[in-house]
């Protein structure tokens, strides 16, 4: 697949590490086919909305039960896509690692994208509405992913 990267975040990476995290990450996305699998889960959820809104619709309120699916149904989706980034992050490590390049270069990615979202203060916003997890709580969950990957610690001859 193709790998995209935006000039503004690309133009905020300060080293070829950083670079090298945004692709693995990316790249991450395409090996766990988190596209293909959006999209099935979405006309999955597209049919259960149109179901529950058929099978209403008889009824007092089936207008309103269709879209209260359809509420539900968007929200069951983003969280699927907040774990999808999850995962592409632990895929992006390893795929880092493999090219050469310091795992703990995403850590500086998250940082770029925390400050572009809000800073420390975004940390205590909630992931439920959103598509991505917050980028402070992925560097928890990055840096433990790294200690496990790591348990004597990160080799000393990777790039940042």
């Amino acid at each position: 697949g193709q790998v995209f990267i935006t000039e503004a975040l690309l133009t905020r990476l300060q080293t070829e590490g950083q670079l090298a995290g945004v692709l693995g990450h990316e790249i991450g996305h395409v090996l766990g086919r988190h596209s293909a699998e959006r999209m099935a889960k979405a006309e999955l959820s597209q049919g259960l909305v149109t179901g529950v809104a058929v099978g209403a619709s008889g009824e007092t309120g089936g207008r309103g039960a269709g879209m209260l699916a359809s509420t539900v149904a968007n929200y069951l989706g983003l969280k699927y896509s907040r774990d999808h980034e999850l995962e592409a992050d632990a895929l992006g490590l390893r795929i880092m690692f493999a090219a050469g390049y310091d795992p703990r270069s995403l850590i500086g990615v998250m940082e770029i994208l925390e400050a572009a979202s809000g800073g420390a203060a975004a940390r205590n916003r909630p992931d439920f509405a959103a598509t991505h997890p917050n980028p402070g709580r992925r560097i928890e969950r990055i840096e433990a992913e790294i200690a496990a990957l790591f348990p004597t610690g990160v080799p000393s001859d990777l790039r940042r």
